[in-house]
């Protein structure tokens, strides 16, 4: 069966859908925060992926490649950039963002600007790791942070427990919500994939605008607690139902058009249907 648009169906009222969940990753790749609320701007949530991890070369770890970097939990980042991230069996690692050197790194799409964090964090993440690694604190490019190109990612509950019903046919377990790396999560849609065709949401005091559907590739395959490799699902079995013509789909990227305040518990409601609304 081919995702296609036109197929979520109703989508519920704002009181029984409402954002069950509201995470950020201040490193690429790595482990997110829980937060029961934000401040949504045009450049997304705040600190969302405000660092990323290289390579000697400049290119970008991803979990496939290196699975371990689901292992790195950021404990917190300020306003000033200043990041805590963690790690079993090693000491915390503490920058203050500001770094030492600046230079470029291809991050998906084009080359963009960062700050080396310097020696003592690159030490810190090629132990994590194994192999050579450096920190880089990405700097701002216009219209949003450089690592995440300004946008947001939202599942849904009800996409969610499809794919389980459908592990659960044939004789697979469970996946969490994890796996797939949101922003948002929202519960209470009576239709999976609402998400791939609410051109428009309002949620607490913000509007959010559809802009694509999300491309699943093998890190939905890593384990984000354990940080090894766990394949083949979800993929073999999404392949199944949710492949579109740029691949497998699952959840999709929204733009923040109107900023404000988005708490855990606050409704979200469809306010445009259709992806060319």
């Amino acid at each position: 069966m081919t995702a296609t648009a036109g197929t979520a169906g109703t989508a519920g009222t704002a009181e029984q859908s409402k954002v069950t969940e509201l995470t950020y990753y201040p490193v690429k790749g790595c482990a997110g925060i829980t937060l029961p609320a934000a401040r949504l701007t045009p450049d997304g949530l705040p600190h969302d992926r405000a660092y990323v991890i290289v390579d000697e070369a400049g290119e970008l770890r991803w979990q496939w490649g290196d699975p371990r970097l689901a292992l790195i939990t950021p404990h917190s980042v300020d306003d000033a950039g200043e990041l805590t991230l963690r790690a079993p069996d090693r000491d915390d690692l503490r920058v203050d963002g500001k770094g030492q050197a600046d230079r470029i790194t291809d991050l998906p799409g084009r080359p963009y600007g960062a700050v080396d964090q310097g020696e003592e964090a690159a030490a810190w993440v090629t132990g994590v790791l194994g192999r050579p690694s450096r920190l880089l604190r990405v700097r701002k490019a216009p219209g949003g942070t450089a690592a995440n190109h300004s946008r947001l990612h939202v599942v849904s509950r009800a996409s969610l427990d499809r794919l389980n019903g459908h592990l659960a046919e044939r004789g697979a377990d469970p996946l969490p919500m994890n796996r797939f790396r949101p922003n948002l999560v929202v519960d209470g849609w009576t239709t999976p994939h609402t998400e791939d065709t609410a051109a428009r949401l309002l949620v607490g005091d913000t509007e959010l605008a559809l802009t694509e559907l999300t491309v699943r590739c093998a890190i939905t395959m890593v384990d984000q607690e354990t940080g090894e490799r766990a394949g083949p699902e979800p993929l073999r079995t999404l392949a199944d139902y949710r492949r579109a013509e740029d691949g497998i789909v699952f959840g999709a990227y929204f733009s923040v058009v109107r900023e404000g305040k988005v708490t855990v518990g606050d409704a979200v409601e469809v306010a445009v249907e259709g992806m060319d609304a």
